[in-house]
């Protein structure tokens, strides 16, 4: 669990290659071994920033190796005997780790079968994009729409998310009859505005930048 929660800290917010190249450092650092909740206690800022750690990441590793080592946040064997409500507290309680982080600690390290990330954007995105809705479902409108998944929500999540990538490649089916009446975010008119100027002064600058070219081009002719 701590090494779980410790790389998900690393990697917020920064490339997963980034990420993985500071974890790299981190072990190298401790013999080849993920360091211990009580070595990460130990070092100072100044080891732990030449594996590439922020000072931000550098106060929630701490933060998170000063809860394990004092019982706040206990064993995968204590935490597994918690119910999700339960162990989301005790993670979220820790510097820089939120329910999202949690969650996922849930569904990839403790196997739980139950839990829908609603705040996740890919599953948002997933829904909208398997229910044919015209814009992002809320979160907690989501939730509720969920409770038909359960016991088995974290299953319907790894759907969702699967519907984004086969939307990608052009596989998704398209939704057969009217999509769910489901409470969604819709895009503010400025917005939607400002968005088509934005790409209208993007294709009127593409235009003027071909336009140079050609006109770079039709000179280096002459000249030759």
């Amino acid at each position: 669990m701590f090494e779980a929660l410790a790389r998900s800290i690393a990697s917020q917010q920064i490339s997963g290659v980034v990420a993985r190249k500071m974890i790299e450092r981190l072990v190298a650092a401790h013999a080849g071994q993920f360091p211990s909740p009580a070595q990460i206690a130990a070092a100072t800022p100044e080891q732990l920033r030449l594996s590439g750690f922020s000072f931000a990441k550098i106060a929630a590793l701490q933060d998170l190796a000063a809860h394990c080592l004092d019982g706040r946040l206990p064993d995968d064997a204590a935490l597994a005997k918690m119910g999700d409500e339960e162990v989301i507290e005790r993670c979220a309680a820790v510097r820089g780790i939120g329910r999202w982080t949690a969650q996922m600690l849930l569904m990839f390290h403790f196997g739980r079968q139950d839990v829908l990330p609603v705040d996740d954007f890919g599953v948002r995105n997933g829904f909208r994009l398997a229910y044919g809705l015209k814009g992002m479902p809320r979160p907690r409108a989501l939730l509720a729409f969920g409770e038909r998944w359960a016991p088995y929500r974290s299953a319907a999540a790894w759907y969702l998310w699967r519907a984004v990538d086969l939307h990608r490649e052009g596989k998704l089916p398209k939704r057969v009859g009217r999509a769910p009446r489901i409470e969604t975010e819709r895009a503010k008119p400025g917005k939607a505005k400002l968005t088509a100027k934005a790409k209208s002064a993007g294709n009127a600058t593409r235009s003027k930048t071909a336009k140079v070219s050609k006109g770079r081009k039709a000179k280096s002719a002459r000249a030759r």
